[in-house]
């Protein structure tokens, strides 16, 4: 199994790419006919080995229950989870059980964590719970589909391609055009790329090396060259996740055991003990696959859910929500989204949703900083830069439909 780090030298002969990455306003208008047929060959696949999903506050089925509805067809979605998540989603599924949507679910593999000193898993010194074990990464996808036997009966259903995504990222929904352009150029593999801003520094991307298109991780990347890798100017693209791969080619790569894709550290700590795990990605496969290539696709494609104040993003009026598809308001005018910090008050879901009567608008919202016990009114408008801190024992209520402009906020007088 390869290593995950360049050699300086090795670095020298990475460079940005061109011609395999298209946008996804190049695609014509010819390849965007005949979706009723392509839906029938397709599925998806939505990862789930997290241990807290803020993402199924959108619920990712009623999404593919909207394409059956909408083509007439019968598109499965399959669930990959791992130890910490089967028990959860399990109970999830049963509620799906007489509804028009067929819904899979599969685990992933796990592997035994490893004690630093000395390379050993760490059961063996005892812990012999779930804390002794971890999923291996999203790249686990390939060989978990054939050992857990569903990619060959994907395969004998006449299913070509796969769509698989974080199902913490709400923006990951079916675009035909993307794979009906798969499907007219024999594209094996694809990864949706997106313009990389100031936030997305660390994120993976798309490179050319030794005339092949490989993904290229931080962690892979020599301290000398970080800041070059990091420069939004040379890397301009960076990995969503979202990739769509042809399943014949999945059983053709995996059956020869061609997958040997970069093992990534991850340094953890439990209970005092230093751990390692070595995980693999999914778009690192990108290199094995004949005619790969990336597609620069909107960054309405990257929405991730990771937090509360994520699901503020969201719920507001920055996004619109229409059968299961996060679309982004064009009257917003900058293209980035607003920048949201919200306090442990906030953490928690259900606290969050009590804390608003309803979401405030933030088309015009630049910044927003939260701390306290602090409730939103209905209607209210956040503009600017604004921070809002209820003082220690203090509780502050924000007036139905206040519009709050570059302002900072500590008792209702400031208002």
């Amino acid at each position: 199994m390869a290593t995950a780090t360049l050699s300086s030298v090795e670095a020298e002969k990475i460079s940005t790419l061109q011609s395999a990455v298209a946008s996804l306003s190049q695609i014509s208008e010819n390849e965007k006919s005949g979706f009723i047929n392509l839906v029938a060959r397709y599925l998806s696949i939505r990862d789930n080995y997290g241990h807290e999903n803020y993402g199924l506050a959108i619920d990712p089925s009623y999404r593919v229950q909207s394409l059956n509805t909408k083509y007439g067809c019968n598109v499965p979605l399959l669930l990959m989870n791992s130890f910490n998540t089967h028990d959860d989603t399990q109970k999830i599924v049963e509620k799906y059980a007489n509804s028009n949507i067929e819904i899979h679910t599969f685990n992933q593999s796990q592997y035994p964590r490893l004690v630093v000193d000395n390379f050993m898993p760490l059961p063996c010194k005892g812990n012999t719970g779930k804390d002794g074990w971890y999923p291996p990464g999203l790249g686990d996808v390939f060989p978990s589909l054939k050992n857990r036997g569903k990619l060959d009966a994907l395969l004998s259903q006449g299913r070509e391609y796969v769509f698989i995504a974080n199902s913490d990222n709400l923006g990951a929904v079916v675009d035909l055009k993307i794979l009906n352009h798969l499907v007219q150029n024999r594209n094996e593999y694809c990864m949706e790329v997106t313009p990389k801003t100031l936030a997305d520094v660390k994120g993976g991307t798309l490179t050319s090396y030794e005339g092949k298109v490989q993904l290229l991780e931080i962690a892979q990347v020599p301290d000398e060259n970080v800041n070059e890798f990091k420069s939004i100017e040379k890397f301009k693209i960076f990995n969503t996740n979202n990739v769509w791969v042809n399943l014949g080619a999945i059983k053709r790569l995996v059956e020869a055991d061609a997958l040997k894709m970069e093992i990534i550290p991850n340094p953890k700590e439990v209970d005092g003990v230093k751990v390692l795990q070595l995980e693999t990605v999914a778009g690192a496969a990108i290199r094995f696959f004949d005619n790969a290539i990336g597609i620069n696709v909107p960054r309405s494609r990257f929405l991730l859910a990771k937090a509360t104040s994520d699901l503020l993003l969201v719920q507001s009026d920055l996004y619109t929500l229409n059968d299961g598809f996060v679309t982004r308001n064009p009257a917003r005018a900058n293209p980035a989204n607003p920048s949201i910090e919200m306090g442990p008050e906030f953490k928690k879901v259900a606290n969050f949703l009590s804390r608003f009567k309803t979401i405030p608008s933030i088309i015009e919202l630049d910044s927003l900083k939260v701390t306290g016990d602090v409730w939103f009114g209905a209607g209210v408008t956040l503009k600017g830069k604004v921070f809002i801190a209820a003082k220690h024992g203090v509780k502050l209520e924000i007036p139905d439909g206040d519009v709050i402009e570059n302002k900072e906020i500590n008792v209702l007088d400031d208002i």
